[in-house]
């Protein structure tokens, strides 16, 4: 295997009732724990919305409100789902546009903190869109010679997605074959650190504000300049829990 790993790479996916983040609810969880020894660990998961299934989105995914009513809500499989990625780093198609913002938000929805921004984040879908400007179905068919039969079950997606990657390293040599630079290669430091977009990272690797007259600065230098403007923003701001979670995680950590 040519991807070197220091530790797990969890390739995940989510169904869900829509593409609103804050507003519709995941349906479908699969992840594939890729291991420093090439080997694989499956997790899926039917997931109860708690709301109606809109029959547009079942037609793409295949997932009824039927499907879904006996099984468990998100809060009584979320600490199983955080146990299966403790430890990893993510990667995903399309994971940092869309899978890693919603699941943060849904977590933090049901009452669980899960900080991804220490994380590198490898999305197969910017790598290959920079290579081979695709879908996952192609991507499948050009890397691996075959067809996607199992396009938008969640578990099928991340089995193909993982098999994409592992091929497009055999295909582009010039590739880096490690975590840390295949997620600066995917631009998982341009990512926004929460579902509304108000945080990202700096050129340092620190998190800053991407709003208000403090726009572009590190929450820390914030804090030291004007320590009464970021408390105003973390409990007066109309800021969604998530985005204030990541805010006090990334103050209370240790300065290097």
């Amino acid at each position: 295997m040519r991807l070197q790993l220091q530790r797990p790479l969890a390739f995940f996916d989510l169904e869900t009732t829509g593409t609103r983040i804050g507003h519709d609810r995941i349906v479908q969880v699969g992840i594939v724990r890729l291991a420093p020894d090439g080997s694989r660990t499956p997790y899926q998961t039917l997931v109860n919305p708690g709301m109606p299934i809109p029959p547009e989105v079942s037609a793409i995914h295949g997932i009824t409100d039927a499907m879904v009513a006996g099984a468990p809500g998100l809060e009584e499989v979320a600490d199983a789902l955080l146990a299966f990625l403790d430890g990893c780093d993510l990667a995903g198609f399309n994971v940092i546009r869309f899978d890693l913002p919603f699941l943060a938000e849904e977590l933090h929805r049901v009452g669980r903190a899960w900080d991804s921004s220490t994380l590198r984040v490898v999305d197969v879908q910017r790598i290959f869109h920079r290579m081979e400007p695709r879908d996952l179905s192609a991507a499948l068919r050009f890397y691996c010679g075959r067809e996607h039969g199992g396009a938008h079950d969640a578990l099928a997606d991340v089995e193909a997605t993982a098999d994409v990657l592992l091929a497009q390293l055999e295909r582009y040599t010039g590739l880096p074959h490690d975590v840390d630079q295949l997620g600066e290669f995917s631009g998982d430091r341009q990512r926004s650190l929460d579902a509304a977009g108000k945080l990202a990272f700096d050129q340092h690797g620190q998190v800053c504000l991407t709003f208000g007259k403090y726009r572009g600065w590190p929450l820390e230098t914030i804090g030291r300049n004007d320590p009464g403007y970021l408390q105003w923003l973390m409990t007066k701001a109309e800021l969604p829990g998530s985005t204030r979670d990541v805010m006090r995680k990334a103050l209370s950590r240790p300065e290097a």
